[in-house]
């Protein structure tokens, strides 16, 4: 089930073994400094307190592949590490050599004309964005941990972001990679290629692997041209529903323009207004359901037309209740803000069980009703949060204890409350990890959902790659 504590402790590492591996990365290469090691061992919302024999922070994928080689010929454990924003507890160690690729921020090649760049693992999100923009080019993956989450740590959760509806998940952004292997081998897979048709593709094998199958030390990244006009809107629905109709409208008239599209529920919005500083109601009254929409273009008045055109149409056939189109940068950063503050609102609220998963688009209002009901059947009084990437499918779906309830008391119940959302979901043939991985939390779960087929798939792949399974041996299966 989904209980937050490790499935086993791994055993402790020989003090000659963690010697070696010191040896190879030299003084400014590993850390037993609490300082510095105990940010990495505790997961944001402090549901995971880990505890590792040594920080490991390489400089070189040479250095990476040495540690690598040492911990398998020992049969030590490995957790990698990127930027510790990850929220389902699989870059916790409890007692692997914790490796961290911190110190691996090379921009190694940045190629406009092949729309591609290859940047070292360490780089957060937020340096690849602006790596690519001085290149006059745009990488679109974009979420709220963008400033702290790592191109190496994105790519082995294969997140999915706020663009996902015009450019895909991380691993539709991947060209190549370069990956530590289990036994301390490199694979050398840094192509730039768009077609590649001479057999298995072996790069998707690592992304959304979770750290299971090797290390990512570098990737080959996809950029786009940047456009030339943005718009940005934060409309009003009396229903999910309207919000999808529109959704769909909205693709279909603006021929893909429709960058994200990104649905929030009242209460959640008033839990960010209650508890995020500097926030204000987007609009003069109060409404159920609110869309936060983005159309970008390559035509500098080109946004702005589609969203007026769009808007105008919905309100005259009153699809939508209200709605404000954003007037300049700063209005457009304010309504994002409501929506990336969500998590941090809720995290301010109390304890809530969280839920990352996905349905088919067409049933998604169907399901949220139905999962509220189900929630509410299982919990009077549970205040649910739904919000999220509702373009791709894809919905926060939290529920936070009700008013006055214990904390203890409320996490006890979270196994089967969670059960309850997550066999809905899979009735509704959807996923219960739409973009946040399995890690920790729900490794054992998704065992009550995944076809026995793929599991015994993944695991004959695992054992052939880490037949001494070292590489986060407690996650996936």
């Amino acid at each position: 089930m989904s209980t937050p504590v490790p499935a086993a402790e791994t055993p402790a590492v020989a003090p000659e073994v963690l010697a070696r591996i010191k040896a190879v990365v030299g003084d400014a290469g590993w850390s037993e400094d609490a300082v510095r090691v105990d940010p990495k061992l505790t997961e944001w919302r402090g549901k995971w307190k880990g505890h590792t024999p040594l920080l490991v922070l390489p400089k070189t994928t040479e250095e990476v592949a040495a540690v690598v080689k040492i911990c398998f010929d020992a049969g030590v454990a490995i957790t990698p590490q990127g930027g510790n924003t990850g929220l389902v507890g699989g870059q916790i160690p409890f007692g692997e050599v914790l490796i961290s690729l911190d110190r691996m921020k090379t921009v190694r090649d940045v190629a406009p004309t092949d729309d591609t760049m290859v940047l070292e693992s360490g780089l957060t999100l937020l340096e690849a964005q602006q790596i690519a923009e001085g290149a006059g080019r745009y990488f679109p993956l974009s979420l709220a941990a963008e400033g702290t989450a790592t191109v190496g740590g994105v790519i082995s959760t294969n997140a999915g972001g706020t663009a996902v509806l015009r450019y895909g998940v991380t691993r539709d952004l991947v060209s190549g990679l370069e990956v530590v292997l289990p036994t301390g081998e490199i694979f050398h897979g840094l192509k730039r290629l768009r077609k590649d048709n001479t057999g298995y593709d072996l790069k998707q094998l690592f992304i959304g692997a979770e750290g299971t199958l090797g290390i990512i030390t570098a990737a080959s990244l996809k950029l786009f041209p940047i456009m030339n006009s943005r718009a940005t809107a934060i409309v009003a629905f009396e229903s999910a529903q309207k919000a999808i109709d529109l959704l769909v409208r909205a693709k279909q008239e603006t021929g893909g323009q429709v960058e994200a599209f990104e649905l929030m529920g009242r209460y959640g919005l008033s839990l960010v207004l209650k508890h995020i500083p500097d926030t204000r109601e987007p609009l003069e009254a109060e409404y159920p359901w609110y869309a936060l929409i983005e159309v970008a273009s390559g035509d500098p008045d080109g946004a702005a037309a589609s969203m007026e055109r769009v808007l105008g149409a919905a309100f005259e056939e009153e699809l939508i209740l209200d709605g404000v189109i954003a007037q300049n940068e700063t209005q457009a950063a304010e309504f994002w803000r409501l929506r990336e503050d969500h998590s941090a609102a809720e995290k301010a609220e109390g304890p809530a069980w969280k839920h990352d998963i996905s349905v088919p688009l067409s049933r998604m209002a169907e399901y949220m009703v139905e999962g509220d009901a189900a929630v509410q059947a299982f919990l009077p009084g549970a205040r649910l949060v739904a919000f999220g990437h509702v373009g791709d499918g894809n919905v926060h779906f939290n529920v936070i204890a009700p008013e006055g309830m214990d904390a203890a008391e409320f996490n006890g119940l979270r196994d089967a409350g969670s059960k309850v959302v997550h066999d809905l979901v899979h009735q509704y043939e959807g996923s219960i990890s739409a973009e946040h991985g399995l890690g920790r939390m729900k490794t054992g779960e998704a065992l009550l959902y995944k076809d026995p087929v793929a599991v015994a798939a993944m695991q004959a792949v695992r054992a052939s790659l880490d037949p001494k399974r070292i590489m986060n041996p407690h996650v996936l299966f």
